[in-house]
């Protein structure tokens, strides 16, 4: 028989007498715990204070930076003729500006007629297409002359083109090569048309033939191009490149050596290697003119620096030979000033005078550029502190004050009876409603910020005090914020870092909220373990009555059965 069951024996429900005993026995814990959901509640009103608080700093910090109020907006009269932007501290003003010449880049353009023609005579009978001097390669397929195809192969001539021209058109249409002017022509007895949409070869662009609605048709003179994408000994070009017989061709651009193996590498090599140099300037080849062209990043009137080192790549591409296109020089005024000149589009202080500004011409043209404080952001700034300050306000009043319900039972606020919170709202108070330093604007009534006196907030009482602090008193308002003895926004700063700083007294008032909660823990555990001892001994005891109440039952029930 289990004799821990209760009543088993006895008859007496004593188990339950042993939970009611133990539940009496922890009151005690039981009022801990409430001042521990208390102490809690505190911590945890405190974390969101501090939370709040460090919003509130980070408005300050912004409005403790001098370069706040040194900032500066540049806006031109006129967007077309050009831009303007303006560093901190730059003066104030309008600055008049008469662009009347923009700048542009020097470029050195190479001999034309560079390449060779496709043939030295009239005779192209053993021009084969796939090797003639053509800017591009011919693609094999048909074109198209007055209403009939022509079908071409690569490995056709020039000659066999004109031929099967020829015999398409049933005679019509006759094909030459005039070896002088490097051109071809279509001659006709009418009016010729050429091309269809089903062409599949290039050949009558590439031939630069196209309709003009007479029965002649000429190409433009010089055919004959340079193929930057063959190698140099295959590109076509009047004078062959070399490199001096090594592979190590060079030559240099402002002084930046390029370097080419005239055997193994094209053209469009050399010019990729330019591009990619830091020579400053751009490298193509222009294939109507049939000429190479160094064009500089940078405009203004500076030249190209070129020599041959190695081989005669520059010689041969005809740029050491070839006539420089000068740049130009930007032209302008500034307040009727003599003619200034800039090397790029871009108006400096070093060109201008005036430091931190910049302006960028677009076109030619007069722009008036005003430079000004930037306003909007200082007042932003100075706008989103007063917001933060009565946020952080609002929070300690509703954790300090007391409430009624419908009943008349008042309930204290949080912190009502923490004297940490009313001493930071009303240190808050007195030196955001302050006079710092003297003269010009010396508070935030000044700039149109005051308080009623029945709180702790602070309003708006006259919206366009602090429109004209910053406009025309800009330099005091920098002094109440941003004052090295006596600003408004450092002495803040330097409070709240007493506050919630890494040993600020909100910090360790919350270390100490937490400190006492784990005590409280600690003593609740501790009597929680003499309260189930208790219960233990008193279990113990029933036990054992249940045991002597059950050997006196036998003995009960042997008497009765002997006396039976």
């Amino acid at each position: 028989m289990d004799l821990g069951i209760s009543g088993l024996a006895s008859g007496f429900d004593w188990k339950t007498v042993v939970d009611q005993l133990t539940e009496v026995e922890r009151a005690p814990e039981r009022s801990l715990q409430s001042q521990q959901s208390l102490i809690q509640q505190r911590n945890s009103a405190f974390g969101g204070l501090k939370t709040q608080l460090a919003a509130l700093q980070a408005k300050i910090t912004a409005l403790k930076d001098p370069a706040l109020f040194d900032a500066r907006s540049a806006t031109s009269s006129s967007s077309t003729v050009g831009s303007a932007t303006a560093e901190a501290g730059t003066a104030q003003g309008a600055y008049n500006f008469n662009v009347t010449q923009l700048a542009t880049a020097a470029a050195m353009k190479g001999t034309a007629n560079i390449g060779n023609s496709l043939s030295t005579t009239d005779n192209v009978s053993g021009v084969v297409l796939s090797s003639a001097g053509f800017s591009s390669a011919i693609t094999a397929g048909t074109f198209t002359v007055n209403g009939k195809q022509v079908e071409i192969a690569t490995t056709d001539t020039l000659q066999g083109v004109f031929d099967k021209i020829n015999a398409a058109t049933s005679g019509a249409v006759t094909g030459t090569y005039n070896a002088s002017t490097d051109s071809i022509k279509l001659a006709g007895s009418s009016a010729i048309t050429l091309g269809s949409a089903t062409d599949t070869s290039n050949f009558l662009q590439v031939a630069n033939l196209g309709n003009n609605g007479t029965s002649t048709i000429t190409s433009r003179e010089n055919l004959g191009a340079v193929r930057t994408n063959l190698t140099m000994s295959s590109s076509n070009l009047r004078t062959a490149i070399n490199d001096g017989g090594s592979g190590a061709g060079a030559f240099k651009l402002n002084g930046v050596s390029i370097s080419y193996n005239a055997s193994s590498d094209t053209i469009a090599d050399v010019l990729t290697r330019i591009n990619d140099s830091t020579a400053g300037v751009t490298a193509s080849y222009d294939t109507i003119n049939d000429r190479f062209t160094l064009t500089n990043r940078l405009t203004g009137d500076i030249g190209v620096g070129m020599e041959d080192v190695t081989g005669n790549f520059l010689s041969a591409t005809g740029l050491s030979t070839g006539t420089l296109e000068r740049g130009k020089n930007m032209l302008y005024t500034m307040n009727g000033s003599g003619e200034l000149s800039s090397m790029s589009n871009k108006i400096t202080e070093s060109s201008s005078g005036v430091t931190g500004l910049s302006v960028t011409a677009l076109t030619t043209g007069a722009m008036t550029v005003t430079v000004n404080s930037n306003q909007s952001a200082i007042k932003t700034a100075i706008q989103g502190f007063v917001t933060e300050y009565n946020k952080t306000q609002s929070l300690i009043g509703t954790q300090v004050a007391s409430s009624t319900d419908a009943k008349g039972k008042v309930t204290a606020g949080i912190l009502a009876d923490d004297s940490q919170a009313s001493t930071l709202a009303g240190q808050l108070r007195r030196m955001m409603t302050a006079v710092v330093g003297s003269g010009g604007i010396t508070s935030m009534d000044a700039l149109g910020y005051s308080s009623s006196g029945n709180d702790d907030l602070v309003s708006t009482t006259n919206e366009t005090k602090l429109d004209d602090a910053l406009t025309n008193n800009l330099a005091s308002v920098k002094e109440l914020f941003s004052g090295t003895t006596s600003g408004l926004a450092g002495s803040l700063n330097t409070y709240l870092d007493t506050v919630i700083g890494e040993s600020g007294s909100l910090v360790k008032h919350q270390t100490s909220l937490t400190s006492q909660s784990a005590s409280i823990d600690t003593q609740i555990a501790d009597m929680e373990r003499w309260v189930l001892l208790r219960k233990d001994q008193m279990t113990a005891s029933f036990v054992a009555m249940e045991t002597a109440q059950q050997k006196i039952n036998q003995q009960m029930a042997y008497l009765t059965k002997q006396f039976a």
